[in-house]
């Protein structure tokens, strides 16, 4: 699938979403934020925003017949080039939005798919990138054939359009097949290398995407790791021997969750994730100064569980307090007000995930020394559960 800039123009772009029955406002609005965040990654610009209060997306075209209108009216109007929906839309719905608006359409499955492609440096991760736009394009390829649809018959013409589909679903059908057979070969390949590392106890960053886990790997390993104010800055999983107290372990980032991650990708993406699946502990990092923390906590708390690696010894690692304490906090507030609201705020978290809590900020390296302090405790704690006769680890 073509990427979506590839001029050096910068696309103009709208953004369309639903209120309905399942959705309020206030998600939508958040929802909108990361759509707009993504396709500022993408490398297109948003314009304007529309939405529409249905009780369902309309079955026909998403939105609402004159909503639709509207739509068309702003974008000849403004020199639109890009349309993006924030929901994963049908191959219908697609066709005849894009009948109606005669330009591009991106749905959000599609946006995230396209910053992947762009991001993916790794064989495995182009490979697995590949694989999930193919699976995403198959049921598509109607859309491709759509010129053929103003011709009436006439001689060589007959059905060749059916035939056009037909042949390009067998050669995506048989493309998926041989991608999921070079991603296994890799997956097995990478199941060597992690037997290889020995006995050492592995710690996976995991986190909502943009959280700071690539900047925290950084500060905790002393190592430059890829990191960037853009969703998805990191695809490939980079793991870091660590020794913190003389006690050796591996350390590895991997790739940010987001909201309605395609189910492709997270298919695809299940060789990378193995590193969480496999990991004896967990850094869930959050950035506490994002409005919508805690519904990122149970994006990646229910993605863990999709992944079963929801009941791992975890530290919940709250980042950005630098960030958190700005926007929060009245410049008269005293320090010990500051401390009291912390560590209220501390208990609290620590009774609803039952695991560790630490609140830092990776960029300033605030309270880094108490992470690494608990990250050792737990690390120990792991080896003298593992190998109890040994002694070389602790």
């Amino acid at each position: 699938m073509a990427e979506l800039v590839q001029t050096n123009k910068t696309e103009r772009a709208v953004l369309i979403g639903l209120v309905t029955k399942d959705q309020t406002l206030d998600q939508l609005n958040e929802y909108l934020a990361e759509l707009e965040f993504l396709t500022t990654t993408a490398g297109a610009e948003t314009i304007e925003t529309f939405y529409q209060r249905l009780p369902h997306p309309d079955h026909r075209t998403y939105v609402g017949k004159g909503k639709l209108q509207e739509i068309n009216k702003y974008v000849q109007e403004n020199a639109i080039d890009l349309v993006v929906i924030d929901d994963e839309i049908s191959p219908s719905q697609l066709r005849n939005i894009e009948a109606e608006l005669k330009i591009k359409i991106v749905d959000r499955s599609m946006l995230i798919l396209d910053i992947f492609a762009t991001r993916a440096q790794t064989v495995q991760a182009k490979t697995q990138v590949e694989l999930a736009q193919t699976q995403y394009m198959l049921p598509r390829l109607k859309g491709l054939w759509s010129h053929l649809d103003r011709i009436k018959g006439g001689i060589g013409m007959r059905g060749s359009g059916e035939k056009e589909i037909e042949t390009d679903r067998r050669v995506a059908q048989q493309k998926i097949a041989l991608l999921k057979e070079k991603l296994l070969k890799i997956g097995l390949q990478n199941e060597t290398q992690r037997k290889n590392r020995g006995e050492l106890i592995r710690v996976a960053l995991v986190g909502y995407t943009n959280v700071g886990k690539s900047t925290l790997m950084n500060v905790l390993s002393k190592s430059e790791v890829f990191a960037e104010n853009k969703l998805f800055a990191t695809l490939d999983t980079t793991v870091r021997k660590m020794v913190l107290d003389r006690t050796p372990f591996l350390l590895s980032d991997t790739v940010g969750f987001i909201r309605k991650l395609p189910h492709h990708l997270i298919e695809s993406f299940k060789s990378t994730l193995d590193e969480v699946r496999e990991s004896d502990i967990l850094l869930h990092v959050v950035d506490i100064a994002h409005p919508a923390f805690e519904d990122q906590i149970h994006v990646v708390t229910e993605t863990l569980k999709e992944l079963e690696a929801a009941e791992k010894p975890t530290i919940l690692i709250f980042n950005k307090m630098d960030l958190y304490e700005e926007r929060t906090f009245d410049k008269y507030l005293t320090n010990e007000i500051k401390t009291d609201i912390l560590n209220e705020l501390k208990n609290t978290w620590m009774q609803k995930s039952n695991a560790h809590c630490v609140f830092i900020s990776a960029t300033e390296k605030n309270n880094i020394e108490e992470l690494r302090t608990m990250l050792t405790d737990l690390v120990k704690e792991q080896y003298q559960i593992r190998y109890p006769y040994k002694t070389e680890f602790f």
